[in-house]
């Protein structure tokens, strides 16, 4: 009996325990939760539909004058260098088909960083910094390892400007879930060439976003012949200027080139004639020439004077 006794005493302390931590178990606790917000309505819309809007919004602009902040984010996470450039003020003249200048500024004082002008052909780059003035063709694609200097005044003409389907391309159609957000998205293809078989050989030429919440187009990824996106561009806060929808926030990524560059609207005006002088960039007495691309990259000073001041604005 000693050793019943002595044998339940030492039991004791676990029964206990055990009795302690089911009450625990059973005693309930309430969380508050927040409910989980409802859906958005979504729009629809079928190919036909999407290609004309699409279409109807690329031929509805054939200029554009703005004024601009520029942010431009160069280097990746893949290259181990991240380089944050401070925002700086812009303006923007840019005409169909293939027109466009860009003039830079620090913000407050004015002072150009850049003025960069393109023909679609060749390009020209003014840098006050370095009293350097650029010039090389327009798609010239030279990687560089500062990809600030992979920066092409073709590659925001890009971006600003988007081409219209031409009739009888084929185009597939897929919905895309991004969560919380939904798209329907446009895959405009391309022939290549000829296949192994002696058919057409097909590859992708853009994929075109359009939000489902409103329709709106979001995103232009661009393709090269590798299958490699060599432009996405990123499109938000759309607006009405002058009854001519148009975003005013633009973000282009160029992975290949290793930069990012946000344009945001300030102020934006559509549609104007623009005589073709303001889009005239002669390099200034005195700086320096480099032909980008070629063997011999410099050249003298040039003697005759320039048709552009550094400070002047389109």
């Amino acid at each position: 009996m000693r050793r019943f006794l002595l044998t339940r005493s030492r039991c004791v302390p676990w029964f206990t325990l055990i009795a302690l931590w089911l009450c625990g178990c059973a005693a309930s606790t309430k969380t508050a939760v927040t409910p989980a917000a409802a859906p958005l309505p979504q729009k629809t819309a079928d190919k036909s539909e999407l290609i004309a809007q699409f279409n109807e919004s690329a031929g509805s602009i054939h200029s554009l004058n703005m004024a601009v902040t520029i942010r431009l984010t160069a280097g990746s996470t893949y290259t181990g260098t991240i380089e944050q450039y401070h925002e700086i003020n812009g303006f923007i003249l840019a005409e169909k088909p293939s027109r466009i200048r860009v003039i830079g500024q620090v913000p407050v004082v004015g002072k150009n960083i850049f003025d960069m002008e393109s023909d679609g052909e060749t390009f020209h780059i003014f840098i006050p910094s370095k009293n350097q003035f650029l010039v090389g063709p327009a798609n010239l694609e030279r990687p560089s390892a500062k990809p600030i200097e992979n920066l092409r005044p073709q590659h925001l003409l890009d971006a600003i400007f988007w081409q219209a389907i031409p009739p009888g391309t084929p185009v597939l159609m897929e919905e895309i879930a991004v969560p919380p957000a939904s798209f329907y998205v446009l895959t405009v293809v391309r022939v290549a060439g000829q296949g192994a078989n002696g058919g057409a050989d097909w590859e992708i030429g853009r994929k075109i976003w359009f939000n489902r919440a409103d329709l709106t187009l979001a995103r232009i990824d661009t393709y090269d012949a590798t299958g490699k996106a060599v432009s996405i561009v990123r499109f938000s806060n759309w607006d009405v200027f002058g009854g001519v929808r148009y975003p005013k926030q633009i973000l282009l990524d160029r992975p290949l080139n290793d930069y990012q560059l946000q344009l945001m609207v300030l102020k934006l005006t559509t549609n104007e004639t623009i005589t073709p002088d303001r889009f005239v960039l002669a390099q200034p007495p005195g700086t320096e020439l480099v032909r980008v691309g070629e063997e011999a990259n410099a050249n003298p000073p040039a003697s005759s004077p320039g048709d552009t001041k550094p400070g002047d604005t389109p």
